[in-house]
């Protein structure tokens, strides 16, 4: 019923920046985490940014104080701000969505969201 589609990858150098886009089109409820995750080659897939149904967000240790994820007012789309890239971001990066859970913290978790995008491949170079 839902569909994401994430915009804005590419290839920077070391210490650039980058802003990454998802949009939801379809049958999309209000009450949901919004999240971006990224995997890199030869490494399990981990959550990068979520932003729960109160408007608070969490941020993966390493991207503290660099990356920001907002959301626009009807919630249907959103976006991660990446600043001082450094090469071990390198990643293909996916947004997603979760609503089912019962909590905040269930919906944000990687195994609670419902919809996710193909991704859109970050490649920083040194």
């Amino acid at each position: 019923q839902v569909q994401l589609v994430e915009s804005g990858g590419g290839s920077v150098q070391a210490g650039g920046s980058l802003r990454l886009s998802c949009t939801a089109s379809g049958n999309f409820y209000s009450d949901s985490c919004m999240a971006w995750f990224r995997q890199a080659d030869g490494k399990e897939r981990e959550a990068v940014a979520t932003i729960d149904t109160t408007g608070t967000p969490t941020y993966l240790d390493s991207v503290k104080g660099r990356f920001t994820i907002s959301q626009d007012s009807a919630g249907r789309a959103w976006s991660l701000q990446m600043s001082s890239l450094k090469p071990e971001d390198t990643a293909m990066y996916y947004c997603a969505v979760g609503w089912a859970g019962y909590s905040d913290r269930v919906r944000c978790r990687e195994d609670g969201m419902d919809y996710w995008g193909k991704g859109t491949l970050v490649n920083i170079s040194s």
